[in-house]
């Protein structure tokens, strides 16, 4: 079992997670994602609480970049085929371990990933073997607030989500990672 009070970084697959897996193609060949604007603002909740926060996903997508970019997201890695190795890369860019590092994802090819991180999840509808892979297991499904909920297990179990709210209260952000 993981242990999401050691983490400093929180990674996440996008196709079923941060969105509900439905890929429609539009004219142009580019896929249309939707995006949770709860999801969003826990991303960058997190960020602002001094996370090191991104993407690791297969596929290659402009939505998912701008979606990225918008969020402030500190990495944005498409076209993923070994998301171990990626994950390896940005640990060592971070000066992180493993013990620190959180990922969700939902379906076989985040497997890998999954098992090696200190704290790993799934949304409620990942396929069962990334549920029964995962530390924590949301009640909602990808796309529906599942990475904000992630985020929030994360915060409250380092007893951070009371400054993580106070922040948007115009209180002092005191609590930030060192």
């Amino acid at each position: 079992m993981g242990n999401a009070g050691t983490v400093k970084l929180i990674a996440f697959d996008v196709d079923g997670t941060l969105t509900d897996g439905t890929l429609v193609i539009g004219f142009d060949g580019e896929p249309v994602k939707l995006f949770h604007a709860r999801d969003g603002l826990g991303i960058s909740l997190a960020h602002r609480m001094g996370y090191v926060t991104g993407f690791i996903t297969g596929r290659k997508s402009k939505l998912v970049e701008n979606r990225g970019k918008e969020l402030q997201v500190d990495f944005i890695l498409m076209g993923v085929s070994n998301k171990v190795e990626a994950m390896e890369k940005i640990l060592k860019d971070h000066g992180l371990s493993w013990k620190e590092a959180a990922y969700v994802g939902d379906d076989l090819n985040d497997l890998p990933l999954m098992k090696k991180v200190g704290f790993s999840g799934s949304p409620a509808d990942g396929v069962s073997e990334a549920r029964k892979a995962s530390d924590f297991v949301s009640s909602l499904p990808g796309g529906k607030g599942a990475a904000r909920e992630f985020i929030e297990t994360i915060m409250k179990s380092q007893h951070r989500w009371k400054d993580a709210v106070n922040s948007y209260k115009g209180k002092n952000l005191k609590t930030v990672m060192q």
